[in-house]
């Protein structure tokens, strides 16, 4: 990897999985620390401000779950990317991860060869959009620099928080964003608008777009899958 090394984060309550990630994390060269519960990794990731968090989920003191809500309240951990590693695999359960804001949602056992190809992969992407690289999903591809969106190489044409709306969503493919992430991301903290705000555009994207890629989650917020 070039550069300063990226720095990771791992919360799991068991001292042997800790060792086993940590050490292949290492071999591929990010700088890794670790948390033994759910306290602790709230304390080291205040500390730390790491690029990526790893979390187990049946963690003493507070869950993973518990700790990934906080963290997605804090505008400095809005854009952190973190991924849940648990022995919790049924359906809701991953619903329940996703929703709170995680990027990745592992299940125990996993290789430790996998995991480190899904902490790559989410650099990767995470480094696309950074250096405004297109973002291609399925039959839609959107160009940061020229704010386009094609569709089956059809322009849509977008206004500019539209536009802003849909690479910010697309930019984590079943990642959910929750309301409060939106409007601080595409409209800034200084700017007050209303939640109503973001429907509006989001109903304005899917008209527009034509293609059911946005998903509401209740209560909660938005994600772009296909």
């Amino acid at each position: 990897m070039e550069g300063k090394p990226k720095q990771i984060l791992i919360a799991d309550d068991e001292q042997d999985i800790l060792e086993i990630i940590s050490y292949n994390l290492s071999k591929e060269g990010y700088e890794v620390y670790t948390a033994k519960d759910g306290n602790e990794a709230l304390e080291r990731a205040r500390q730390l401000h790491p690029d990526l968090i790893i979390l187990d989920i049946m963690m003493p003191k507070k869950t993973g779950v518990e700790v990934c809500e906080i963290l997605r309240t804090q505008p400095l951990f809005q854009d952190t990317l973190i991924i849940f590693l648990t022995a919790l695999n049924d359906e809701g359960s991953q619903i329940k991860g996703l929703e709170t804001g995680a990027d990745d949602y592992v299940s125990k056992p996993v290789s430790p060869k996998v995991l480190v190809s899904r902490v790559n992969a989410l650099f990767r992407r995470l480094n696309n959009k950074e250096n405004g690289k297109n973002i291609r999903i399925g039959n839609i591809d959107i160009d940061p620099v020229k704010f386009l969106v094609t569709i089956d190489n059809h322009e849509v044409v977008l206004a500019k928080k539209e536009f802003e709306l849909i690479h910010l969503l697309a930019s984590r493919p079943g990642r959910v964003f929750l309301r409060n992430e939106i409007l601080s991301q595409i409209w800034g903290n200084d700017v007050i608008v209303g939640d109503r705000t973001i429907d509006v555009h989001i109903r304005k994207v899917r008209q527009k777009l034509g293609v059911d890629c946005i998903t509401t989650v209740k209560g909660v917020g938005y994600k772009f899958e296909l």
